[in-house]
């Protein structure tokens, strides 16, 4: 048993623990297998998970992964990644299948407690829309009475949209697929009237894989709210704790102006706060579990939540999705990371 002892702090007595923090049987297993293994999206969507020719894996969901295999390893590559389609996700991670599913999930309160799992943080807030061909003349989502809509079956898209259309009195036909490509094909093919999901997951789509992306238009209307992020099993604290704090890592590197580029030059900085993320100043890796490096190990090696952000689906991507609400508190968004110390 760990010795504890009693720290006064402001009228509270806190009480921590002496040694570092104990490894659970899912932690374990990741470490004794030299390796992560990453549930992401079969059939990719565009900036946030997509495979090459190569069977290498890149994108902002990709990222995340990258980045706690940095911080469990030191190696940012030691990554399995497993294809799994909107109704496989949770069974697999359930059945052990995964360690952790980083592929655009939303958090819900059902999926957070019914299913044994644990969202640990909102990589990226997003909400559902609905993409039309232009030539449909639709301006509006409040418009489409009655038309036939490709979505992904057991995804918060389709209960989204039966609620969506039930409070405007309107109908609409489902035409449900549970493989992204066969869903995308059919709606480029004009099986569907309309194409719906998460807005990012839209303009990807527009932008990826339309014939000719001026012909679709995203309309206005977002329906739902919809925090993408990271999930695990419910049980192992520790791992939890590890995924949880590498987001916001990047977030705090992002903040502290600690990228990818300069973060060598940053262990120099005389900033208290900059030496506790960086492990100059010691004690927040063993807090965790993990090496003291790291955050620098993530910075170094997949850079920053801004770098990741631009790189897969800002400005420095085809997509070029503005950062909204996405960017940092400082910046009018909502990513906000609570501090490393």
């Amino acid at each position: 048993m760990k010795k504890m002892f009693a720290v006064m702090a402001l009228g509270a007595t806190l009480i921590l623990p002496t040694g570092q923090a104990m490894a659970g049987k899912d932690l374990d297993a990741v470490r004794a297998r030299g390796q992560l293994v990453c549930g992401v999206a079969v059939g990719g969507i565009a900036g946030f998970m997509v495979v090459d020719n190569q069977g290498k894996w890149t994108g902002m969901n990709v990222d995340i992964c990258r980045a706690v295999s940095a911080a469990l390893f030191g190696e940012s590559e030691k990554v399995k990644y497993v294809p799994l389609s909107g109704q496989q996700r949770f069974t697999a991670l359930q059945a052990g299948e995964v360690d952790m599913l980083s592929n655009n999930s939303t958090w819900t309160l059902t999926r957070d407690t019914a299913l044994g799992l644990d969202f640990v943080g909102v990589t990226y807030y997003d909400g559902q829309g609905f993409m039309v061909p232009k030539k449909l003349g639709v301006k509006s989502a409040k418009e489409l009475n009655g038309a036939s809509i490709c979505v992904l079956t057991g995804s918060t898209s389709e209960l989204n949209i039966a609620d969506y259309f039930r409070t405007n009195k309107m109908s609409f036909k489902p035409v449900l697929f549970e493989d992204p490509d066969q869903s995308r094909s059919a709606f480029f093919n004009g099986r569907c009237d309309a194409y719906s999901g998460d807005q990012a997951r839209l303009y990807a789509t527009r932008i990826a894989n339309a014939p000719n992306p001026d012909d679709y238009v995203v309309l206005p209307e977002v329906i739902s709210k919809e925090p993408l992020g990271p999930v695990v099993r419910h049980g192992d604290n520790q791992f939890e704790d590890i995924v949880r704090w590498t987001q916001y890592a990047m977030l705090e590197a992002e903040e502290y102006g600690i990228t990818s580029k300069n973060v060598d030059e940053m262990l120099k900085s005389d900033n208290p706060a900059i030496k506790r993320i960086l492990g100059v100043t010691p004690g927040m890796g063993k807090a965790l579990g993990v090496d003291e490096k790291w955050v620098y190990n993530i910075v170094k090696q997949v850079g920053n939540y801004g770098e990741s952000f631009d790189r897969n689906v800002g400005a420095g991507s085809l997509l070029k999705i503005p950062r909204g609400q996405n960017a940092l508190w400082t910046q009018g968004g909502l990513q906000y990371a609570p501090p490393i110390r």
